[in-house]
This record gives structure tokens, sequence and C-alpha cells, in this order.
């Protein structure tokens, strides 16, 4: 069953002041993931296999490219790393390209805070507000990302209307 998220991410150079105005709110601090991403040739929406220290997943989703908070339908297997899974889908579907970051992960309730340095390509942050159940809705999720892009300051040119694998692809 897919999950609905409400998200956005944007471009900063306040991460660390960004970080420090989330700290006020006490949020459960997950911890600091180095993730590769390898995302793969697919004929719908985006596939990629996230490798990291804290996170693990192969994570399909669906998701329109526009500046701002948007909907994201995703559907996630966690899994334990497997070199067997990625030469699997390398094999089947190729590479389209990997995304390289170092991400700090934080929750309050069901919104998930990621503070991105993306090689290549700078500093971000995204925030992503999860329906696991469908017990929310959009418009409960689309609050809480208004919510926090108010406490974090950012305005309409902050906003990035596209995957860091397609800022990636964009930069070849």
């Amino acid at each position: 069953m897919p999950i609905l998220n409400i998200e956005f991410k944007a471009v900063t150079n306040k991460l660390t002041v960004l970080e420090a105005l989330l700290q006020q709110r006490h949020p459960l601090f997950i911890g600091h993931d180095h993730q590769v991403d390898t995302y793969f040739n697919v004929q719908q929406g985006r596939l990629k296999l996230r490798e990291g220290n804290i996170e693990n997943a192969l994570i399909h989703y669906e998701r329109e490219d526009t500046a701002g908070a948007k909907a994201s339908h995703v559907l996630l297997y966690h899994h334990k790393p497997d070199k067997a899974l990625k030469e699997i889908l390398i094999k089947t579907l190729g590479i389209k390209t990997i995304v390289d970051k170092q991400r700090k992960i934080y929750f309050i309730g069901n919104v998930k805070f990621h503070f991105d340095t993306v090689a290549g390509l700078g500093t971000f942050v995204e925030v992503e507000a999860i329906d696991k159940d469908g017990t929310m809705g959009k418009q409960k999720l689309q609050q809480q990302c208004d919510e926090y892009a108010a406490l974090f300051g950012i305005e309409e040119k902050d906003y990035c209307s596209v995957s860091y694998s397609d800022m990636v692809l964009q930069k070849v």
C-alpha cells in the first residue's frame, strides 16, 4: 500500500541555523546517515536503492516536479544491506544516476526532517509529513509542511521542484 507524503525540499546556506530552530522544538534525533542512493531506469516514477548506515530501503515514488510542498506516493521496502539486491537491480534496470549525501534525520510526530549535504549540489532541508495509514489526510499534511516552511523562513525561490537525482543529471 502506498504511503502518502506531502513534502518539500529547499536549498539553503543556513543548514545549521535551521537545525538549531528545529531543536528548539525538541525533535527526536535519529542520527547522521551517510546515504548513497542508486537510481534505476524505470518506466514510471522513480526507483532508488538507499544504502546507509541508518536507512536501507528500496523506494519507488511518484511525485510531480513542482516547487513547494507536493504529494508523493511512496512504496517502501526496508532491507538489510545486501549486494545481491543491488546487482539484480543493476543488471535488470541499469543505473540512471547516483546521489551521495550526508543526512541528519529528525522526527516530530509524523513529520520527518532531513538536513542534507549532497555531493556536487550543496546543502538542503527536506520536510516530509507522512501519513502511513491514511488517517491524517492531505490537508493536515499540507498544514504541517506550511508550518515548518514558515519556521525555516523558506521563500518561493528556495524550493526545489525536482529530485536530487534530476539535479545530478542536469549537472552532467
